[in-house]
């Protein structure tokens, strides 16, 4: 039988004790090792208190219990914080969450709902501290300056790997101005701001009810369709959303917008490669140059980034000998230009899919093959990693 989970209350003044303990689950399923009544009184108990779970009952929206959730998060990041609250939240869920906590329920509720809600949140941060969530590979498509073609490389790659049996994953970062949707020929009904304003704890489960799938079999987590939604996405919450892909999906792969905003850094910091796409041109492979600096700079390890030449073949003066002189390493892999690729795009369905046979197609599929190469070679190696620590 399951031990039941040791939980501390903190209770707002205001709050009907008789409403809070009606919607509490049974003594089973929650242990209650202690109760505090009042926010102001509470630091201390939670400070001395060893307790598994952090629940926070108070009246609406409540400056205090976003001060006491922010420090409870900070001094003990591993015991979740799920908050109870009564009346209209005007705005209070989304601080909740931006605070650190893990769920919000309105009370009065059904026991069965808050033990849920609990179970849920402990198993994210047990999952998290164990470092078993985040195991796919995830792929960082970027481009310093738009133009260069990093939403067809994104495309390509995820329907490539999706055909050598692959179960991929994309996400649209581009917030304000996303196209991943338009060129895979899908309607975006759920996007990724809904997913953030949805609230409550990320899961499996929760997130695949807004992924859009293509005929491919890639999944796609598409961008707000308005720029003024951009601002609800905070980099906390889309490291929450790829930790929980990448435990999910063979492949994940990020389209990014130009630059290296606070969300393409995050991108790039959790990601296990970064495909560089440029164009063949003096102004492109300048900031193709400036972009892997950058990469160098924020200390990405260079074997994990990939550059890829788009219209590799465009007769522009500039030879293969000089894009290894400007950039400063040979790109490694060429994209041809190809009359029917805008066709492509303008129809939603990548040159993988509608020009199989076109060399444009094979540079995305041989793209495609070193990185599922490069990931079955890592599954080898922790499996014999593994094999050797159960040994010893």
């Amino acid at each position: 039988m399951t031990s039941p989970i040791k939980a501390l209350v903190v209770m707002e003044d205001g709050v009907d004790p008789a409403m809070l303990q009606a919607s509490m689950p049974p003594e089973t399923a929650l242990q209650l090792v202690g109760l505090v009544e009042g926010i102001e009184d509470s630091w201390s108990v939670i400070q001395e208190t060893p307790a598994e779970l952090l629940v926070i009952a108070c009246n609406g929206y409540s400056d205090k219990a976003l001060f006491l959730i922010d420090g409870a998060v900070k001094q003990q990041p591993e015991r979740p914080v799920v908050v109870l609250y009564t009346g209209s939240p005007n705005g209070f869920v989304r601080r909740v969450f931006e605070a650190g906590a893990d769920d919000i329920v309105s009370i009065p509720e059904s026991g069965d709902r808050i033990q849920f809600a609990i179970e849920k949140a402990l198993a994210r941060r047990q999952g998290s501290q164990a470092g078993t969530v985040a195991t796919a590979p995830m792929i960082c498509v970027l481009g310093p300056k738009g133009g260069t073609g990093k939403t067809l490389t994104s495309c390509n790659l995820a329907v490539a790997l999706a055909a050598k049996g692959q179960r991929v994953a994309i996400v649209d970062l581009d917030l304000q101005f996303g196209d991943v949707s338009l060129a895979l020929g899908l309607a975006p009904d759920r996007t990724i701001f809904d997913l953030a304003k949805s609230g409550g704890s990320l899961d499996v489960e929760k997130i695949d009810g807004y992924l859009m799938t293509h005929s491919s079999g890639v999944r796609l987590l598409a961008a707000p369709t308005r720029p003024d939604q951009a601002s609800s996405i905070e980099v906390g919450f889309l490291r929450d959303v790829y930790a929980v892909l990448r435990s999910s999906f063979d492949f994940v792969v990020v389209d990014t917008p130009p630059g290296f905003t606070p969300e393409v850094i995050a991108s790039i910091d959790s990601s296990t490669h970064v495909c560089m796409v440029g164009m063949l041109d003096s102004l492109s492979l300048k900031n193709t140059k400036l972009g892997l600096e950058t990469l160098e700079l924020m200390g990405y390890d260079s074997e994990r980034i990939r550059l890829v030449l788009n219209r590799a073949d465009s007769r522009v003066g500039i030879t293969k000998e000089d894009v290894k002189a400007i950039v400063g390493r040979a790109p490694d892999a060429t994209v041809p230009s190809d009359r029917d690729v805008p066709r492509a795009v303008n129809s939603g369905q990548p040159p993988v899919i509608s020009k199989p046979r076109s060399d444009v197609a094979a540079a995305y599929r041989s793209l495609a093959e070193s990185y599922a190469a490069g990931s079955t070679i890592d599954t080898k190696k922790r499996s014999r990693r593994l094999f050797r620590k159960a040994k010893v």
